[in-house]
């Protein structure tokens, strides 16, 4: 941090304030302590007539990867909402949320990555300024050697064993390095 948001000041410390335990950047001239917070990722596992959609990136990181629909929440928007307006951004489609499905922390980069089971509505699916390519996959199409992400990565594997058991459930673990 070069200046406060607060008061403009180029006066920024980076220490442990007092009662706290952990080094923030603290503004000499306001004493405002900044506070920095995980990001949150989420995203859809959309699956229509036993297949899942996925996005080929257009952007970085990891642009000409396959990922499920997935980006980071905004401000004054709900898990759901935030999932179901990423699959239509980057793949123009409309998906209804059955299930939360996965939950990853990923403290080494301060994020956490949470995935719906969803269905996907219709097959207006299609590329978007976020994706080159779009498009449906059966589990033996999946491109897995071609995955953006270990957390995209994880909830396949995670969706594949439960479709074979029938039984779906919410998992969440932590990754502590990619």
């Amino acid at each position: 941090m070069k200046y406060c948001p607060d008061c403009g000041s180029s006066n920024i410390e980076f220490k442990i304030p007092a009662d706290d335990n952990l080094k923030r950047h603290i503004c000499a001239d306001c004493s405002v302590i900044h506070y920095t917070n995980p990001n949150m990722v989420v995203g859809a596992l959309c699956i229509k007539d036993n297949k899942i959609l996925m996005a080929k990136r257009n952007i970085h990181p990891r642009k000409g990867y396959w990922t499920l629909p997935a980006g980071f929440m905004e401000n004054a928007e709900t898990l759901q909402a935030g999932a179901l307006r990423e699959t239509f951004e980057e793949t123009m489609s409309e998906a209804e949320v059955k299930m939360p499905y996965t939950m990853f922390s990923l403290p080494h980069i301060n994020q956490i990555h949470f995935f719906f089971l969803a269905d996907l509505l219709d097959d207006n699916y299609g590329p978007t300024s976020e994706s080159m390519e779009v498009k449906l996959f059966d589990e033996s199409e999946i491109p897995w050697d071609e995955l953006a992400f270990p957390t995209v990565k994880k909830t396949l594997e995670y969706y594949i064993q439960d479709k074979k058991d029938n039984n779906f459930s919410f998992r969440e673990e932590d990754i502590t390095i990619w």
